[in-house]
């Protein structure tokens, strides 16, 4: 009997029981042992977590600055939806290819170079191309109608383009605090999603204003669309800071100082408004501005790099004669000092001093005024501006209370020398000359003619808030106070509820570093600059009560005074008493020149005043301030009524004394 049939079956009877045998050790080996690594594949084919971008924090106006306004969210800056265009090249039919980007391209508005360039993304190996960003919703929403009519066309998968959603920095107000703020660069760190600060408060406050990436679970299919899917993940928005500064007070001031820098034919211009009591910044404007919507503009450019910075913090300047005040305040704090140790004072703000003599230790030349003045006192050396008043006084000083007495003074009472700490970064300390210290080439900081120059705002170097803040003192009879520009930090949390990160809403008075009484007289004194015979008549803020000086020093170009190039500012606060802001305007190298029935047109008190006047004006009616010299008109006006107009008589009799002294 022949057996070999039934060795054949038994032989496949045996293969085909190994080969299930395998293939059940097979199945056991994927669905059993390498379960999870086969489910992560077949998900990755079909589903993909994709993040969720955040809004950074935004930054806010103090609506609140009109006592009895309520407080309204005025943005400075925001984040706005935008969208970046994608196409899956592989979901592409190869014909459709070239009819799609040309009508795609049409529809973006490229340019034949730039139609050739992303032609190219078409042919990529690839699930994901960009092709375009930062579109707006009504651009999304025409292409999404072109695409949807060409894909049923086509027959092209609807998810072969596809937008991907993005927030980016806008601006209601332009330029407007520009160098301030400073913005964040179009490219985001592609782990992260944060954006990357390209200065200003951007950067001081990023760890603020970031946010966090949320997640979302995207079903991978032809007619799913790729930008939805299920949250896995919310995204966490960044905390919104709310600034000291006023929209309103920002736009007059930026419009005034353009306008001012543009008539004195300046370089360039700076001014700051502070509340001299909180220490809030109000209103921080530079001309030219700084766009940020234009970085790359500004960065790539040279002759655009300076107006990144802002001047008023990082660049330093002599002040010039808007420090003759500081100059009174020391010497009346000397006063003090010897008055505790039983000693003589060092003048009196009424004693009769003989300014004709300009001659002082350790100096070549002489000091001189803009006009010889017999005697002076206290209020007529800050009417006429005298430098040698100054240089008598600090004489009498030096020679009682010594060189480090008068340093340590300017320094610990009204912070020369120091950072003011306020929130922007680079600030740059300036420079007060150190007795003892060496300057880089080798000279002494501080040699025996330093005090006198020191008198006059020479030989020291400020930036603008250091000079507010010393203003301010001055205006709030003797306190210190703290420059700022944020408010309060507050965070949006997931339930709605905000949560309060950081509040200086409130401010606590600040140390009695002057007496009241001396800033009184500095203060009566300086009213005497705006006045009739003073030297800044042109600050004089019509219907309102002001005190300010004014003040013109030549720039150091190449290590050396420049006579023909000056810094001019005047610097003051209105209302005089109980003042609502201290305003410091300043322009960088006003045009040289003679103006008749004016003067001198690069002085301070010429160019600098009349743009103090018309931020001061405008600001003190939009803050509603009540007239406090309903009379005090420039002559010509039907207001002006000298019978009632504020410090007539004192005016007139001032006149009477110097013209008694000086005849």
């Amino acid at each position: 009997m022949d057996h070999s049939p039934v060795r054949r079956l038994i032989g496949i009877a045996v293969f085909i029981f190994v080969l299930f045998f395998l293939l059940i050790a097979r199945f056991y080996k994927i669905q059993i042992i390498e379960k999870d690594k086969w489910t992560q594949v077949a998900l990755s084919q079909h589903q993909y977590v994709a993040s969720i971008p955040f809004m950074r924090g935004s930054f806010y106006s103090n609506t609140s600055i009109k006592k009895g306004h309520p407080e309204e969210d005025q943005p400075f800056v925001i984040d706005i939806p935008k969208f970046h265009l994608f196409i899956d090249p592989d979901s592409i039919p190869l014909p459709v290819k070239p009819r799609m980007a040309q009508q795609l391209f049409a529809h973006l508005g490229f340019s034949p170079e730039q139609s050739r360039k992303m032609l190219l993304e078409f042919h990529k190996k690839s699930r994901s191309r960009k092709i375009a960003m930062w579109l707006d919703r009504e651009a999304r929403k025409n292409i999404e109608t072109w695409w949807r009519h060409f894909a049923k066309e086509e027959k092209v998968v609807s998810n072969a383009l596809f937008f991907k959603s993005e927030f980016k920095r806008s601006y209601p107000f332009g330029s407007m605090l520009g160098a301030i703020l400073h913005t964040v660069q179009e490219e985001k760190d592609p782990r992260t999603g944060q954006s990357l600060p390209t200065g200003g408060m951007e950067m001081v406050f990023n760890s603020y204003l970031m946010g966090k990436q949320g997640k979302k679970l995207v079903v991978r299919s032809p007619r799913h669309p790729l930008d939805t899917g299920k949250i896995l993940e919310p995204p966490e928005n960044g905390a919104d800071i709310y600034l000291t500064v006023n929209h309103y007070l920002q736009a007059i001031m930026e419009t005034e100082l353009k306008k001012g820098v543009e008539t004195a034919k300046g370089i360039s211009g700076w001014a700051v408004m502070m509340d001299p009591f909180t220490g809030e910044i109000l209103a921080i404007a530079q001309t030219p501005a700084f766009d940020p919507s234009r970085y790359a503009d500004y960065f790539n450019d040279p002759s655009l790099q300076e107006a990144t910075r802002v001047k008023a913090v990082t660049d330093c300047y002599e002040p010039g004669s808007i420090f003759k005040p500081i100059t009174m305040a020391v010497c009346l704090k000397a006063n003090e000092e010897l008055e505790r140790q039983g000693k003589k004072i060092l003048f009196s703000p009424d004693e009769k001093i003989a300014t004709a003599n300009g001659w002082f230790p350790g100096r070549t030349t002489p000091i001189k005024d803009a006009r010889v003045h017999r005697y002076l006192n206290m209020d007529l050396a800050i009417q006429k501006s005298s430098n040698v008043y100054m240089g008598r006084l600090i004489h009498r000083l030096v020679e009682t209370m010594g060189d480090e007495w008068y340093r340590k003074t300017l320094q610990e009472v009204f912070g020369f020398g120091l950072k003011t700490n306020i929130e922007l970064p680079a600030e740059s300390p300036g420079l007060l000359p150190t007795p003892g210290k060496l300057h880089p080439n080798g000279k002494l900081e501080w040699s025996v003619p330093t005090p006198y120059s020191l008198a006059m705002g020479h030989n020291i170097l400020i930036n603008a808030i250091q000079m507010v803040r010393a203003y301010a003192v001055l205006a709030n009879s003797g306190k210190t106070v703290e420059p700022h520009l944020v408010r309060k930090i507050v965070k949006t949390q997931a339930d709605g509820s905000k949560a309060i990160l950081v509040d200086r809403t409130t401010v606590k008075p600040g140390k009695q570093i002057l007496k009241s009484s001396d800033c009184e007289a500095i203060v009566h004194s300086m009213k005497f600059a705006t006045k009739e015979g003073g030297t800044c008549k042109r600050a004089d803020v019509m219907g309102y009560t002001e005190a300010g000086k004014s003040g013109t020093a030549e720039k150091v170009l190449d290590g050396f005074y420049a006579k023909d190039h000056n810094v001019s500012s005047f610097l003051g606060f209105a209302p005089a008493k109980n003042p609502r802001f201290v305003l410091l305007v300043s322009i960088d190298d006003p045009e040289k020149k003679f103006v008749p029935g004016v003067g001198k047109h690069q002085f301070g008190g010429i160019c600098a005043a009349p743009v103090f006047r018309e931020i001061a004006s405008r600001s003190l009616q939009y803050l509603g301030v009540a007239p406090d010299d309903p009379y005090g008109y420039p002559p010509g006006d039907p207001r002006r009524d000298l019978a009632k107009a504020d410090f007539i008589d004192e005016v007139r009799d001032l006149k009477k004394l110097y013209d008694c002294w000086n005849q």
